[in-house]
């Protein structure tokens, strides 16, 4: 990682100095007030991930072929590695073992996409017991954990996922419906996406809208301040940005000092319509042992529902809350396993409304 020190006659200045020399990737690390022959300046230290200097001047083709080039022998060799494994599990998954009522739940989760793995476990679990319904069988896979004060302890939830996946319009959903149940409740908004992105505005409007606090988390120092207000809320919910390049959940926690926060817990937020590949490379990203649970959003907008199943069996960690519709107001839930097998096996979103 490179790391720079800026200084300029105040921080707007500064921080077009970051922008222009590191990119709008850079991290602030601290934004303080110095003196400097005798005038006072702002001094801002940032960093962002080391890249090659040769690799700013190739192409986009190079790039991308060196990248095929070296991903192509690993993937080919997991590839062959997983259609061997699945070779010899076929064989012992003989569906006659089963019974017609089981061969075709197996037969529905199939057309709902749900994966090899997940079905393999399935099949292994309904041969032990001819009698086993599917829905008892996948109530050991799913675990739920409802997003409410009372069943978190802890004040500080971050949302972390991929750009789009709609961290920031759930965490203003949570917030009303939170604000709705409990109007006493001491709520705070806070964004971490440094001025980067619109989120940030649609945050602090709902923030004043309904009478929330919000914060602006710029830098290492923003955080540590922001956690020792901790005690001043009832629940702090932080918009966390899109970690560009190989940037992980974990560099991230601890490059801003919240992987040392006791009371914090980090929900992954997905849509269920990405693709087994980038769900792998999610998991891989974002995993951290601050990670709790994962929301579910887009649900309107889906095709599908096995994706819930599989991130439940890869992942283990429960979910929390799923998302539908449009509006901020009414179109998110706590999850629990009722909401889920309506979805999966009869379409019906948690807002009642059927899936076509």
């Amino acid at each position: 990682m490179r790391m720079k020190t800026f200084r300029a006659a105040n921080s707007t200045a500064a921080f077009a100095l970051v922008k222009a020399d590191l990119g709008k990737d850079a991290v602030i690390l601290s934004n303080k007030t110095v003196t400097e022959n005798g005038s006072k300046c702002c001094e801002v230290v940032a960093a962002v991930d080391s890249v090659p200097a040769a690799a700013t001047a190739r192409t986009r083709n190079d790039v991308v072929e060196d990248a095929l080039h070296g991903t192509a022998g690993w993937q080919r060799e997991w590839s062959q590695i997983k259609n061997q494994i699945m070779m010899l599990m076929r064989p012992q998954m003989d569906r006659e073992t089963i019974t017609p009522k089981q061969r075709l739940a197996l037969e529905y989760l199939e057309r709902e996409d749900v994966d090899d793995r997940a079905m393999t476990r399935i099949f292994c679990e309904l041969r032990e017991d001819a009698d086993r319904s599917i829905i008892t069988v996948l109530e050991s896979m799913v675990e739920v954990k409802p997003f409410q004060a009372s069943r978190w302890p802890g004040v500080i939830h971050a949302f972390a996922g991929p750009g789009g996946a709609g961290k920031t319009s759930s965490l203003i959903r949570l917030a009303l419906r939170e604000k709705k149940s409990n109007p006493k409740a001491r709520i705070c908004l806070a964004t971490a996406d440094g001025g980067r992105g619109k989120g940030r505005l649609v945050l602090k409007h709902y923030a004043e809208l309904s009478c929330l606090a919000f914060r602006e988390l710029m830098t290492r120092d923003d955080f540590m301040l922001l956690r020792r207000e901790a005690d001043q809320f009832d629940m702090i919910l932080i918009d966390l940005p899109g970690l560009p390049g190989n940037t992980t959940l974990e560099e991230f926690t601890a490059l801003y000092g919240l992987s040392t926060c006791e009371n914090l817990s980090i929900h992954l937020v997905l849509n269920p319509y990405y693709s087994q590949t980038q769900f792998d490379r999610f998991m891989e990203k974002y995993k951290s042992e601050q990670l709790a649970s994962v929301i579910w959003t887009k649900l309107d907008e889906t095709c599908t529902f096995g994706a819930l199943l599989n991130m439940a069996f890869a992942s283990g960690l429960p979910i929390s809350a799923l998302s539908y519709g449009a509006d901020l107001k009414n179109s998110i839930a706590p999850a629990t396993k009722d909401m889920i097998w309506r979805m999966l096996f009869m379409r019906k979103l948690p807002g009642g409304d059927i899936q076509p």
